[in-house]
């Protein structure tokens, strides 16, 4: 009886043994999965902050031109207009830093 207990407690240990040092490899190769991920992403990031800001620059631009051409006309609502270019032209820019600074 006692060799018996002792032959499942052997088994058991070895077990136990073999499960951890599986999961430990596994990590290890996902971790390297991870890193070439990560600095793949992280090459991307610039580029497209650019590009973002670019397009808030654009569309400020464009928004200058259309509010030019309202309040030339005598439009009565060109501080709405003002207002809706002004914010869509800032949240671009502040979308283009915010990745810029979440990413680095």
């Amino acid at each position: 009886m006692r060799k018996k207990i002792q032959t499942v407690y052997q088994k058991s240990v070895a077990f136990i043994a073999l499960t951890v040092f599986g999961a430990y490899r596994s990590f290890a190769q996902s971790a390297g999965g991870i890193d070439q991920a990560t600095s793949e992403v992280s090459s991307y990031i610039d580029p497209v902050a650019n590009l973002i800001i670019a397009i808030g620059a654009v569309v400020g631009l464009i928004g200058g031109v259309r509010v030019y051409i309202k309040w030339q006309s005598g439009d009565q609502d060109t501080q709405k207009a003002i207002m809706g270019w002004f914010g869509a032209c800032l949240f671009l820019i502040l979308v283009g830093v915010v990745i810029r600074a979440f990413f680095s």
